[in-house]
């Protein structure tokens, strides 16, 4: 059985919310859709140059600290815009390297991919405690290597939507049930794909349709945050934005609007790490 458990929240508070940011810049369209050229590098510098301090602009108006979860290419691409982000106070998750697929690589190429992530978080003076996977996808070996690497937990699984928990090693099998080991020590503070503002909005011909409804995106998160808030205690609420989405001037208005309406009702704005320090696991 799943080991999981709640969020100790301050006094008054409902939810804990934290409004993740994968500054991936242009190693998105280079690692998930093999794309390099010249038009898809610029998507990433708006990101980066013009976005990201969008970003960072909206999360001081409201003291928010947050997460951005920054591959190395990123760091390695713009020094001085990721610096901006930890001079702003904000954690920095690693990310992997170039957003990799890390499922069909071997131990060594993905322990490798590890190192060079870690290495250019250190050039930033930065030693992450968490870690989200580029697409969110695990190999066989991710979570030994996490394990390996001391990360306290992990932000890229769907095994619960609104409580932390213990994530454990499967064995699957097609002809009989799968097996489960046992449960890290690492904690899985879980993502969904239905709080990651990218797929719903993010155009590649014959890659991403996007382009959808922003109203229809905000009424979503709002539903999930007012079903946590209404029928979960000590729940948490793992928003994905992506400066070169969130930081487009029709999406970054409803990010603020959601903020406002989740702090009237009694959001706990916190860091991935905050949320990690707080966990109470079930008896």
């Amino acid at each position: 059985m799943q080991t999981s458990g709640k969020i100790n929240l301050p006094k008054g508070k409902r939810v804990a919310v934290n409004i993740g940011v994968d500054f991936d810049g242009p190693s998105v369209w280079m690692g998930m859709y093999n794309q390099e050229s010249p038009a898809y590098m610029a998507r990433g510098e708006f990101g980066a140059e013009v976005a990201a301090p969008r970003v960072l602009k909206l999360l001081d108006k409201y003291n928010i600290k947050t997460s951005w979860c920054i591959p190395g290419h990123t760091v390695d691409t713009f020094p001085e815009i990721t610096k901006s982000v930890v001079d702003h106070g904000h954690e920095i998750v690693h990310h992997g390297y170039a957003h990799e697929n890390i499922t069909p690589l071997t131990y060594e190429e993905e322990e490798k991919i590890m190192t060079m992530g870690l290495e250019s978080l250190a050039n930033l003076g930065v030693k992450p405690r968490g870690y989200r996977s580029p697409a969110w996808n695990y190999s066989p070996n991710t979570l030994s290597i996490l394990e390996k690497y001391g990360f306290e937990y992990d932000s890229s699984l769907m095994g619960n939507d609104l409580y932390p928990y213990r994530p454990r090693p499967v064995e699957v099998h097609h002809d009989k049930a799968n097996v489960f080991g046992p449960d890290s020590q690492l904690l899985e503070i879980p993502v969904s794909w239905l709080l990651d503002d990218f797929p719903t909005q993010e155009f590649a011909p014959g890659m991403a349709d996007g382009l959808q409804s922003v109203s229809g995106v905000y009424d979503r998160w709002k539903a999930i945050f007012d079903y946590a808030c209404d029928h979960e205690e000590g729940a948490c609420f793992v928003l994905t934005t992506h400066p070169q989405t969130i930081g487009r001037g029709h999406m970054i208005v409803e990010l603020e609007k959601l903020i406002q309406y989740m702090d009237s009702r009694g959001a706990w704005f916190a860091t991935l790490a905050e949320i990690h320090d707080n966990f109470e696991q079930d008896k």
